[in-house]
């Protein structure tokens, strides 16, 4: 009898975290496309708060749950229709994935608020720093290519907000880099205060 009640349970947390993780990301979709840029940073660099369910997500069910909203909301994305040729939804997902994959790791070991300081700043320097290096290494060059842009495009894009940019190098420190900054501090604060609103309800 008991064992029939423990399964009954445990079945229904997994439907119910089910549920939840495809609320989050149909929510994470839609949120992908209310993009909008910055006027310090080049047009192509465009804000969009859609990791704040898989942030959610991280914190309430753990980082696997993070990155699998990560992943579905891009699958979603793509199946509506990419204009980049699922570079972006690829970018959109390795990035937001060094983000919110360290926040529930670090969250879960530390659920304290220098807990939650910690695992944000860490987790926004991780995304910097991959962003950097996959933009760098492959993301501009196959956004180029997808295109039919050459990478001094986005580089003259650039070298209109900020006149040290002169190629993709510099373009990744003084503009790419940067920008991951303040988007890991927006969605920082907007995610941490939606999950603290949702706490007393998210069981």
């Amino acid at each position: 009898m008991f064992q029939k009640t423990n399964n009954l349970n445990s079945s229904m947390l997994k439907t119910s975290a089910l549920v939840k993780i495809g609320m989050m990301s149909a929510l994470g979709m839609v949120l992908m496309l209310l993009d909008f840029p910055l006027p310090i940073f080049p047009s192509f660099l465009k804000i969009d708060l859609s990791d704040v369910p898989a942030m959610i997500g991280a914190f309430t069910m753990g980082p696997a749950a993070g990155v699998l909203i990560e992943f579905l909301k891009n699958l979603l994305k793509l199946i509506v229709g990419s204009n980049t040729g699922g570079v972006g939804e690829l970018a959109n997902f390795l990035t937001g994935t060094a983000y919110v994959l360290p926040l529930g790791i670090l969250y879960r070991r530390w659920k304290s608020k220098n807990g939650v300081i910690l695992s944000m700043l860490v987790s926004t320097l991780t995304m910097t720093l991959v962003a950097g290096i996959l933009n760098y290494l492959v993301f501009i060059p196959a956004f180029g290519w997808v295109m039919g842009y050459p990478i001094d495009a986005f580089v003259s894009m650039g070298a209109k907000v900020n006149a040290s940019i002169v190629d993709l190098k510099t373009l990744v420190i003084f503009a790419i880099m940067p920008f991951n900054i303040v988007k890991g501090i927006i969605m920082s604060v907007f995610g941490y205060g939606l999950y603290r609103a949702l706490k007393a309800t998210w069981k």
